[in-house]
């Protein structure tokens, strides 16, 4: 019995020495707060940095900034596609830093005014996206530039009412970013009123190289009570891009038949990454 005793006591003091030795978190990126006038709040950003990182040498990373950027909505698992995607024997993308932008209501961010009534009162508080794109231009970028070492290049990664709010950063403010990856797009709010937005990305005198990726899965009919489909609106957005007079806007379209609302994002960035990186550019 005192051998047994002993042998528990043995078993139980080494899984404490384990556990007090053996274990360390596992970090793959920080969390920083910033105050933001133009939203009257305080906004959470999760950020990844490449390996390599070092503040005090030379080297300047692209930035990737991911709308829906919660540890428990886009950023963990697009951070390990980043990761995949930046191995020294893959190098299909270049190292680069990912901001996450945790929401606190995404529906009152990503969402232009609208005048149908059914999505005022699906959204009572939505129509805001321009105080969403003040903050990501005159707040959030300042700040990521001022304190990371980052260079020119810029991506913007939005999924549905994301890929709304990045289409209409795209269409009014396209210089804010240089590559779009834009999925399964909410383009059915206000029934589709913002594929009639002009925009100086489709002038023949625009002059900044832009990358867009549009991707959409078999979706189906869109929550509007007028009745929209998915994918026609996602393809009548990449037609829209596409007939642009300019040479500098460069479109890529993928349908992902097999992927639906809910399981198309890590299948269509990953694409994105392929597309918008063909090689030997």
């Amino acid at each position: 019995m005192k051998q047994y005793a002993l042998f528990i006591f043995l078993m139980s003091f080494t899984a404490f020495l384990f556990g007090q030795t053996g274990s360390r978190p596992f970090v793959i990126g920080v969390t920083e707060d910033i105050q933001s006038v133009q939203l009257s709040e305080k906004r959470t950003l999760n950020i990844y940095l490449p390996e390599g990182y070092e503040q005090d040498d030379t080297t300047r990373y692209s930035v990737i900034y991911l709308l829906d950027g919660a540890a428990d909505e886009d950023f963990i698992h697009v951070v390990g596609l980043v990761q995949f995607n930046t191995f020294p024997w893959i190098h299909r993308i270049p190292k680069s830093i990912v901001v996450g932008i945790v929401n606190t209501d995404r529906e009152r961010d990503f969402t232009y005014p609208a005048r149908q009534e059914s999505d005022l009162k699906r959204f009572p508080n939505a129509g805001h996206s321009d105080r969403f794109m003040a903050f990501l231009e005159q707040e959030l970028q300042p700040f990521i530039e001022k304190k990371y070492k980052t260079n020119r290049a810029r991506t913007l990664i939005g999924q549905s009412l994301g890929g709304l709010l990045a289409t209409e950063i795209l269409l009014k403010k396209p210089a804010l970013f240089d590559k779009y990856i834009i999925v399964s797009p909410s383009l059915w709010w206000d029934n589709g009123s913002l594929l009639d937005t002009p925009s100086a990305l489709l002038q023949a005198d625009y002059q900044t190289r832009t990358d867009v990726y549009i991707g959409v899965g078999k979706e189906g009919l869109t929550p509007g009570d007028i009745p929209r489909v998915m994918e026609v609106d996602a393809n009548l957005l990449a037609e829209k891009l596409k007939n642009a007079a300019g040479k500098n806007l460069h479109v890529y379209f993928d349908y992902l038949p097999q992927e639906d609302h809910a399981t198309i994002a890590h299948q269509a960035i990953f694409n994105a990454f392929r597309m918008l990186y063909p090689p030997g550019e």
